[in-house]
């Protein structure tokens, strides 16, 4: 398994990795609601083809 100093390393770095990433995020924040104002479409047109592969394979196979 792991040792105690792996566990507390593991630990501290997702803390400190999650900070850094949360504060990145904040500050782009502007940057993302400019250039990717319609991204969300593109999500959905992704989830609703999967979805329409998925009813396929279910309903003909």
């Amino acid at each position: 398994m792991f040792s105690k100093g792996q566990i507390i390393f593991g630990v501290l770095f997702f803390i400190a990795f999650s900070v850094i990433i949360g504060f990145t995020y904040l500050k782009d924040s502007k940057i993302h609601k400019r250039f990717y104002a319609g991204s969300v479409w593109v999500l959905i047109a992704f989830i609703t083809f999967i979805l329409f592969i998925s009813a396929i394979k279910f309903f003909f196979t």
